[in-house]
């Protein structure tokens, strides 16, 4: 309701298929990109212990269309990063890494035949994603930020999972993925961090979370377990 609120958006999908992991999520387009939100439903999930580990600070994933999910893992698995979990559906394929191994979050890569196109399919989204895209407020998602002890380590760890080159800027190292950018900053403990969106009015948009009765630091609040930071963009 918040992420709805706050920033214009509107969820499209909600997976009845995670009730038997103990789970419930919303997926809520962001541009041609997406947010979704999972809680446990239940005593003992992955996503129960991770909120437990983590004291509610941290995405739990990063998810990518990749266009051979297969030899994306033979390839992490041969720089000693396990697989936790596999999707092989006729409209969805993809890998679960290890977020032990991944450090941070959990790496999904994923395709579902029509995602190469912005405006194309994504099974987890639902068959109608694109009705319920919202960019009044919200334009897009501009990337997310991962935190540790050990930044550049930690980016040259993701640089190497994703088979994406670093490039380095004045605020240190970073990954190009497509349109979004993964940055990499010090904190207290490997986590992801934050996530960066474009919207038309920052402004009136950190005004409304402040109405949902979030504080303001920096220009960015927490909300759902990471740092939203917004940026002023216009519509093209």
């Amino acid at each position: 309701d918040d992420l709805q609120a706050i920033f214009g958006l509107q969820v499209c999908h909600r997976d009845p298929g995670l009730a038997a992991y103990g789970l419930q999520n919303a997926l809520l387009p962001v541009g041609t990109d997406f947010i979704e939100v999972v809680a446990p439903i239940q005593a003992d999930t992955a996503a129960g212990r991770f909120l437990r580990r983590t004291q509610g600070h941290g995405g739990y994933m990063a998810i990518f269309q990749a266009s051979d999910p297969r030899r994306r893992q033979a390839a992490a698995a041969a720089l000693g990063v396990r697989t936790a979990h596999e999707i092989d559906r006729p409209d969805y394929q993809s890998v679960q890494l290890h977020p032990r191994d991944c450090r941070a979050a959990f790496i999904e890569l994923g395709h579902s035949p029509g995602g190469e196109q912005r405006l194309g399919s994504w099974w987890p989204a639902g068959p109608h994603w694109q009705a319920q895209m919202r960019t009044d407020h919200t334009r897009r998602l501009l990337g997310i930020l991962l935190e540790s002890p050990e930044p550049a380590a930690l980016a040259a760890h993701w640089s190497r999972i994703l088979d994406t080159a670093l490039t380095t800027d004045a605020r240190g190292p970073a990954l190009q993925i497509e349109q979004a950018q993964i940055g990499f900053m010090a904190g207290p403990a490997d986590a992801l961090g934050t996530v960066v969106l474009a919207v038309a009015d920052v402004a009136a948009t950190l005004q409304r979370a402040v109405e949902r009765g979030h504080r303001i630091e920096a220009g960015a609040f927490h909300l759902a377990g990471v740092n939203f930071q917004v940026w002023g963009e216009t519509a093209d």
